[in-house]
């Protein structure tokens, strides 16, 4: 989508707080499967997705013209926090230590879970702007 500019105002905001989630998921789930090596747990390899998740996400808000492959990453991401959040309620033996996807993001003050919202919320601003600008009438 030409014209997409994911970076610029508030979105500055949104990359700055992608970008401090993609270094605390990362660090994290570098050290929680380095510790576990050669049998990492379950949450462990969920925080690990989040963490590439995260840095994929941050990286397609920061160069701003990447609206779909922002959409897929901050998609998948919302998926992830839901799926996972429920499947820690439902199966709590499995999740004995905590992903940040686990419980809905709780452990992170639910900031995994307004997120991927507000993300989308932003993606469907942006290009309804950059289409405004180009004169069309598209939509995400």
């Amino acid at each position: 989508m030409p014209g997409s500019r994911t970076n610029a105002g508030p979105g500055r905001i949104l990359v700055a707080v992608y970008g401090v989630f993609a270094l605390a998921a990362t660090g994290r789930s570098i050290m929680q499967v380095a510790q576990s090596w050669p049998d990492p747990p379950l949450p462990y390899l969920l925080s690990a997705l989040a963490a590439v998740v995260y840095v994929i996400a941050t990286v397609a808000l920061a160069m701003g013209d990447r609206l779909r492959v922002a959409l897929a990453t901050i998609g998948f991401e919302l998926l992830g926090v839901l799926a996972v959040g429920t499947w820690s309620y439902l199966d709590a033996d499995r999740f004995h230590d905590k992903t940040v996807w686990s419980h809905f993001g709780q452990g992170y003050g639910y900031v995994p879970l307004i997120l991927p919202i507000l993300g989308l919320l932003w993606l469907r601003s942006s290009a309804r702007s950059s289409t405004r600008s180009a004169g069309g009438s598209r939509s995400v």
